[in-house]
């Protein structure tokens, strides 16, 4: 009630719009939730793949392929967030020095992210995941840290960027 009033006040005064940016530089970046969200993907495009042969669906089948394609899509997004913010928040003049190639490795995973959302092929998020990998790793090569590739302890079990945090 108290919306709508405020609303239909809105209406006649025309309230200047509030503009609110909440970047604050918090410092605490890390590549892993991209890292995870691209598991998620292969991940459910799996689970999509094991539901049936797409000719003897039921409704409950139907029902939990849309839900399942749904979270693939926010997998996806999330990739995208993540590594935007990474690149656009952490990236500086001396992690551009660094990684030569960060912008063409961004944009190559925000285009890989948006074909992983427009079908189901499981080689498409695997690339997703490597990219995603590589981008890992340069940005812990950036904080002067060391990775190892191994599969992650779930479902798809595929190679992961992890940092050696205890040289």
């Amino acid at each position: 009630m108290i919306h709508q009033m405020i609303k239909t006040l809105d209406k006649v005064i025309h309230f200047k719009e509030a503009q609110a940016h909440c970047d604050i530089p918090c410092k605490i970046y890390d590549p892993s939730s991209a890292l995870i969200s691209a598991l998620s993907c292969v991940r459910m495009i799996d689970l999509i793949h094991e539901v049936g042969d797409g000719k003897t669906l039921s409704v409950a089948d139907v029902a939990k392929i849309s839900r399942l394609v749904q979270e693939k899509e926010k997998a996806c997004s999330e990739v995208k967030e993540q590594v935007r913010i990474i690149w656009g928040d952490y990236f500086k003049a001396q992690q551009f020095e660094q990684v030569t190639n960060a912008h063409t490795m961004v944009h190559d995973i925000m285009m890989q992210a948006s074909k992983c959302k427009q079908g189901i092929d499981r080689a498409e998020s695997e690339m997703l995941l490597e990219k995603v990998n590589r981008f890992a790793d340069a940005f812990w090569q950036t904080k002067g840290i060391e990775t190892y590739r191994a599969p992650c302890p779930y479902p798809p079990e595929l190679e992961t960027v992890y940092p050696i945090l205890n040289p």
